[in-house]
């Protein structure tokens, strides 16, 4: 048992309350108000508006992948060869491929600010808007290589203020029994953009003309329109409304996320809870970029696990197989490669679906100590297969088919593990491990250390297929052995917590490999969960006392009621009018707006 007690505060606008103190409470966990399981479906469906920012990034990542291995394309940007034909230069294809990851990187690190300074939701129709700016400079060129290069740089800062925009407006509005869920809608939202992308290449195909490139490209349009569409039915970030003293709206805000009643006792604690954690953040004072670099609060060290995670996501070699897939289906002598693209496609979009489960089911640490050792053994089978089964006869005969058909096999395989573990943990992780105050620039770094490594394996795998060929397998399977190791000894669980409850496990320095088992003081306690997840709230109402002696006080009660076998009717008795005095606390201490 713990006490809620009200303190004089003065939240940062003149939009907030002065509160007084009036009484104090003990909160009971183990009776509680269930919550309507309407309201969960509704903040599935505004998550899933808010998250359809992935398919634009999906989206461009499954069409560059034909585009590149396109005729009209090739002849348009490629070069001409001694025999006539035409062909992309590994220099030429590895910027055209990876450029779009540097603009995601200045996007994410300059662009996202927008959602600190206007709110969330105007930043992410800001950067859909930059995107579509980029897709008209791209669709618009005609045989300048570089005039496409400079629009892939400028939809891909569209794209990048997204990655970040997208995944913290979720994780703000997101219960947080739904938000590993939630935020993993992005990835689902990316892993169908793929999916299409590689229909609308393999329609496309068959085309003579530049419509084989431009068709698929245009059609980004109409995905920022869809996007921007979607953002006007979504609520802003309550969060945010409240950083900002506009604690009106952050109650509606939260009544739309629940569907609920600006009074309801579900927006009203869960308001409470956000108050303080704000209070907590601004008696810190403002962020600073130099903040991110410092030891307190340990926020260095989980900005720079960020980057490990983000920068580990990229060495999966998720990005060898989305990139290039068409490209490496051709060397294993795969009769149409955008029909096994097709293929990868299905397997990706439809394993994410399994991942919006298994996500809150095995949590954050197992899921991707899983998924580092089965990726591990799918790339030592396709990159053995490659090196030593693929030409039996030398590289100038036909492949076998055999062992073309089993690389396939086995990177289906590494799909769906990538699909149900790294691809949307790795978002998931980041949103959930900073406080709101460091939030929107911590996760811009570590999106931006992924734009990174997505630039550099986008650049250098045309150099590097060409050099070693399938040998660049034991490449990653090196890297995800690492990742199994970084994982264990320094990713923490934060399944089920608070952002609130996550600050508070890492100032209590507990171990990784602990974390999963770790509780937060409050409930340690037996205190209230302010996100009111459990059937009922039983609220006891206590005069003047110590924390000591309301236990103690309470214990007794307790001890009484139960020898005299009337425990349980005393519970449903005083539920609903428990009930009724916690919902008055919580308008008193918002009464003033």
């Amino acid at each position: 048992m713990v006490n809620l007690t009200e303190t004089t505060t003065s939240p940062p606008s003149e939009d907030s309350a002065q509160i007084e103190p009036k009484e104090e409470f003990i909160m009971d966990t183990e009776p509680s108000i269930a919550k309507p399981a309407a309201s969960y479906f509704t903040v599935i469906i505004l998550c899933l508006l808010i998250a359809f920012g992935g398919f634009i990034f999906g989206w461009d990542t499954g069409t560059i992948s034909g585009f590149v291995a396109q005729t009209d394309f090739i002849k348009r940007f490629g070069t001409q060869q001694s025999d006539g034909s035409f062909a992309l230069s590994d220099v030429r294809k590895g910027l055209m491929v990876g450029i779009f990851n540097i603009g995601c990187l200045l996007g994410g690190l300059f662009l996202a600010g927008a959602g600190d300074k206007w709110g969330r939701k105007p930043g992410l129709m800001l950067v859909a808007a930059v995107y579509v700016v980029g897709i008209i400079i791209q669709i618009t060129s005609s045989t300048k290589w570089y005039q496409y290069f400079v629009g892939r740089i400028v939809s891909g800062m569209g794209v990048g203020g997204i990655a970040v925009l997208s995944p913290t407006l979720i994780s703000e509005i997101a219960p947080k029994q739904l938000r590993g869920t939630c935020i993993s809608l992005y990835q689902l939202m990316i892993t169908g953009g793929i999916f299409l992308g590689y229909c609308a290449n393999f329609g496309t195909k068959r085309y003579n003309n530049a419509v084989q490139w431009r068709l698929p490209l245009g059609l980004g349009f109409a995905w920022a329109f869809f996007m921007i569409i979607g953002l006007l039915f979504v609520p802003e970030s309550p969060r945010y409304l409240f950083k900002k003293g506009k604690i009106s709206a952050a109650k509606h805000s939260l009544a739309k996320s629940n569907k609920t009643t600006v009074d309801d006792i579900l927006v009203l604690s869960e308001l409470d809870n956000i108050r303080a954690g704000i209070e907590a953040e601004n008696n810190a004072g403002n962020a600073s970029w130099k903040e991110l670099f410092s030891l307190k609060n340990k926020i260095f060290q989980r900005v720079f696990m960020g980057v490990m995670i983000q920068s580990l996501q990229q060495l999966t070699g998720c990005n060898y197989f989305f990139y290039y897939g068409t490209t490496i289906f051709q060397a294993v002598g795969m009769d149409d490669s955008f029909v096994t693209s097709i293929v990868l496609g299905v397997v990706n979009f439809a394993s994410t679906f399994i991942a919006l489960g298994i996500v809150e089911w095995l949590g954050r640490r197992k899921c991707l100590l899983l998924g580092s050792a089965s990726m591990a053994c799918c790339f030592v089978i396709f990159a053995s297969v490659g090196v030593t089964r693929l030409w039996p006869n030398g590289k100038d005969q036909p492949t076998s088919k055999g062992a073309g058909d089993c690389m396939i096999v086995f990177t289906c395989i590494f799909i769906f593990c990538f699909a149900t573990t790294w691809a949307p943990i790795g978002f998931v992780i980041v949103a959930e491990s900073y406080p709101l105050r460091v939030k929107q620039r911590a996760m811009a770094i570590a999106i931006g250390a992924n734009w990174i490594w997505g630039f550099l394996i986008g650049f250098f795998t045309p150099f590097i297929t060409s050099a070693i060929n399938f040998y660049y397998g034991f490449v990653f399977m090196g890297c995800l052995i690492f990742s199994f190791f970084y994982v264990f000894f320094f990713v923490r669980e934060t399944k089920g917590l608070t952002l609130e409850e996550v600050d508070e496990m890492y100032l209590e320095n507990i171990k990784p490999w602990k974390s999963a088992s770790w509780s937060p003081r409050n409930r340690r306690d037996g205190a209230y969960d302010n996100d009111i997840t459990s059937d009922r709230i039983h609220i006891v109402g206590v005069s003047n006392g110590s924390n000591d002696e309301t236990e103690k006080e309470t214990t007794e009660q307790n001890n009484d009621a139960t020898e005299k076998g009337t425990t349980e009717q005393t519970d449903e008795d005083g539920t609903e009018q428990t009930t009724d005095k916690k919902i008055s606390f919580y308008k008193k201490v918002f009464k003033n707006n």
